[in-house]
């Protein structure tokens, strides 16, 4: 009775050591690591897509505030710079946009160098004043840094044959 004891006694041992090593190698992985990363730079690059592509002429400074916030490098420079112009030409217009990302993925992601590429398809909704409201879908490629505040896309561009 006592070596089945102790037999049993071994077996839990080593799978108790087993189930410890294997949870720190899933832990420790790269691999899993690296995913993390891209479904991170993938949650932060369509909530900031869809910033860009979603204004209110009504709350325009808010809106501006939001695409500066969303961007770095020559975009970012390009939305501060133009500013005002931009202001003046929204109220003119009176339109209102609301994007949602429908899909997006990751096609390049330098973790080192703090750079990545998506890809991404989106519905904007354009409600122009006295007309109806028109849904439109997009195929974007969206060019993000590492920043310090985060992922910010620095350059936004539609994808060949990316409008229906």
């Amino acid at each position: 009775m006592q070596r089945i004891l102790m037999a049993f006694t071994l077996i839990a041992a080593l799978c108790a050591a087993w189930s410890g090593w294997s949870w720190y190698a899933a832990a420790h992985d790269d691999e899993a690591a690296f995913s993390r990363l891209r479904e991170h730079v993938l949650r932060e690059g369509a909530q900031a897509v869809q910033n860009l592509n979603t204004f209110d002429y009504r709350e325009a400074e808010k809106g501006l505030d939001l695409w500066a916030g969303s961007t770095t490098g020559e975009l970012h420079r390009q939305i501060t710079e133009g500013r005002a112009d931009f202001e003046r030409q929204v109220a003119k217009a009176r339109t209102v946009t609301s994007a949602e990302v429908l899909d997006g993925a990751v096609a390049e992601l330098d973790e080192r160098a703090g750079r990545a590429r998506l890809l991404f398809a989106v519905r904007m909704t354009l409600s122009p004043p006295g007309a109806r409201a028109a849904d439109r879908r997009m195929r974007l490629i969206a060019e993000l840094t590492r920043t310090s505040g985060g992922w910010k896309v620095d350059a936004l561009t539609r994808a060949p044959g990316g409008a229906r």
